[in-house]
């Protein structure tokens, strides 16, 4: 029942950095993990990170640090900052929330609600 929208995506260079972002109405926000996931051209959607209602996060092994999901929940809002950029992270990059707030998952499955998406392109 709730809605999610992403922004902040963009065109930039090996190197660089962007901060993704969620924001999220219709339902109490606070209560849900949230997570980020993402697809390339011909591949399959992969999970990039997720974080709690209380604010513990888990990645996955590609971000080696370079990732960092957090929330605000005052805002209704998750984001994802996204430093060092690569090429290879180039995608469509998907926010969606878990009706369990405890849990923070690698399982798309867990996921009831989708944005649309929000393009991150790097070249080299």
């Amino acid at each position: 029942q709730g809605q999610l929208v992403e922004s902040g995506g963009g065109l930039v260079q090996a190197g660089d950095s962007l901060r993704l972002s969620c924001a999220a109405s219709g339902r109490i926000f606070s209560s849900y993990s949230m997570g980020w996931f993402r697809q390339a051209p011909g591949k399959e959607r992969e999970f990039v990170a997720a974080i709690t209602w209380s604010g513990s996060t888990w990645d996955a092994d590609f971000v080696k640090g370079r990732f960092t999901i957090s929330r605000d929940n005052a805002k209704s809002t998750v984001y994802l900052q996204m430093n060092s950029l690569q090429p290879e992270d180039t995608a469509i990059y998907y926010c969606a929330a878990n009706p369990n707030g405890y849990q923070s998952t690698s399982d798309p499955t867990s996921y009831t609600d989708w944005g649309h998406g929000t393009q991150v392109t790097v070249s080299s």
